[in-house]
């Protein structure tokens, strides 16, 4: 296999336009998803849902996989019997791609700024707050649903969509490699480094159990195959 992890540019335009799309992905796609479908072994129970979050929206992509879960747990699921998947991918400030990153990222690239995510305070986040919330993080949902961000329930709602409460009851995040490459550029064109020190840096800085998958529109069609239902955000 080619390794193109130093070759963003190329590796990513080779799998957009189908030409010979398999031998243009970094190898550490292959190793961290087993040759694209290991991910679905990884969503449990019989009912399985895959939202597909292109944007942040503030977090509300995140809420709705929490309702979800909740939802069907507090009806009678009992652990295990209920999962869901999600998607982190897109380009610009609205997408969702920079969710997949630890707070070293945040903080090195201005991810907070760069998607017009601020603080209580009005200062741009330097960590990942859907990582990581607090209660004091709720008013991202108020300005997301427009609503007064004295709602106390919104800290309790933001801090239960954190990622990794979502990834213990039953969550898979993906992440597109595509969609990555892409992004790469984009840093690169905004003065953030080269795209290959970018794409390098990032794949070191994932948030845990986040599986780089070769081309999210391929993902979502392995999901419908296996059975998942599908929920556009």
């Amino acid at each position: 296999m080619h390794d193109t992890s130093t070759h963003p540019r190329r590796g990513f335009l080779a799998a957009l336009f189908g030409v010979a799309a398999m031998a243009g992905l970094p190898t550490s796609v292959a190793a961290q998803d087993g040759g694209g479908e290991t991910w679905i072994k990884e969503v449990p129970g019989a009912k399985r849902c895959f939202f597909d979050c292109p944007q942040h929206m503030n977090g509300f992509g995140l809420l709705h996989i929490l309702n979800y879960l909740a939802t069907y747990t507090a009806t009678g699921a009992s652990a295990g019997q209920v999962g869901a998947v999600s998607s982190f991918y897109g380009v610009g400030p609205a997408s969702s791609i920079a969710l997949g990153f630890n707070d070293a990222m945040w903080a090195k690239y201005g991810l907070g700024e760069y998607l017009g995510l601020k603080d209580s305070s009005g200062k741009p986040y330097t960590r990942n707050v859907f990582f990581s919330p607090t209660k004091a993080d709720g008013h991202l949902l108020a300005q997301r649903a427009q609503v007064p961000a004295t709602i106390g329930m919104l800290g309790d709602a933001i801090t239960g969509a954190g990622i990794p409460n979502l990834q213990k009851m039953g969550t898979k995040f993906l992440l597109c490699n595509n969609a990555l490459g892409l992004w790469t550029l984009e840093l690169e064109a905004r003065g953030k480094g080269t795209a290959a020190a970018i794409d390098k840096d990032l794949r070191a800085n994932m948030v845990p159990g986040v599986t780089i998958v070769p081309a999210m529109v391929i993902a979502i069609e392995q999901a419908q195959r296996a059975g998942i239902t599908y929920n556009k955000q």
